[in-house]
């Protein structure tokens, strides 16, 4: 695809499977095609490794911080299990969520927890509502650590961003799903490799070996669970598709 945004005459000019298309500048389809150059040159730019959360780096498109919040504060979960820990912000931003909603606790997951990162996440003020699990996520040591933190009746919610390969997803929503209750959510996030084939540091095989490929196959699998964006809780604009690194990330709980 190739976008051209003309500022002179007020369009952005969209080439794509040899078609030419002219979007006005106040359409929602000009937006769309802006909104897609922006996350490939923020993806060959490093944006997301420019923010952080309360003092600890949360490498997140701000955009998904925005609506993850959104969704915890819809769904109001007991227990909001992240996989991935990295930096740790994203699990301060989590647990200062939950404390605002004075409801809730995080438990972050990973196979490798650093020193550095673990005793920053140890010493933040937000640490009494987050509990740490170093281990391989998808093996049943990992897994029964994080369910015998979750009491019978628990909302949970799970957000996963460790191992983005479509095997491994797909195991942890083969696991995970299973702690999460009717009308809550589970999240395979960072599905965006799909569209970034060729791009800095990619891998050739992230057309196909990637998150969102593991959500889609997950939900034919089971037909409990559907792919649901929740879509924007408040607008008065024109724009309803998410600017995301998360497409097909929304895996509801539907019985």
């Amino acid at each position: 695809m190739k976008t051209t945004i003309d500022t002179d005459r007020s369009e952005v000019i969209v080439e794509e499977n040899g078609q030419t298309s002219y979007f006005p500048m106040e359409t929602a389809e000009a937006f769309d095609a802006v909104a897609r150059a922006y996350l490939r040159v923020g993806w060959d730019t490093k944006y997301v490794y420019s923010f952080s959360w309360l003092g600890r780096p949360i490498i997140q498109l701000p955009d998904d911080m925005i609506r993850a919040q959104e969704l915890i504060y819809k769904v109001k979960p007991d227990v909001l299990v992240e996989i991935g820990v990295a930096h740790g912000g994203s699990l301060i931003y989590y647990a200062s969520i939950m404390r605002a909603m004075d409801k809730g606790r995080v438990i972050g997951v990973d196979v490798d927890i650093r020193k550095q990162n673990r005793k920053a996440i140890e010493e933040h003020p937000m640490f009494d509502g987050i509990s740490l699990i170093e281990g391989d996520s998808i093996s049943d040591a990992t897994f029964n650590k994080v369910k015998s933190q979750i009491s019978e009746g628990e909302v949970v919610m799970v957000f996963l961003d460790g191992n983005h390969s479509q095997k491994h997803v797909l195991r942890e929503l083969e696991l995970y799903s299973s702690l999460v209750a009717k009308g809550s959510y589970i999240l395979a996030m960072d599905g965006i490799q799909e569209d970034l084939v060729g791009a800095p540091r990619s891998q050739p095989d992230w057309g196909h070996n990637n998150s969102a490929a593991a959500a889609r196959d997950f939900v034919k699998q089971n037909s409990d669970f559907e792919i649901c964006e929740p879509g924007p809780q408040f607008n008065e604009g024109q724009v309803t598709k998410f600017v995301t690194y998360w497409p097909s990330a929304y895996i509801r709980r539907k019985n």
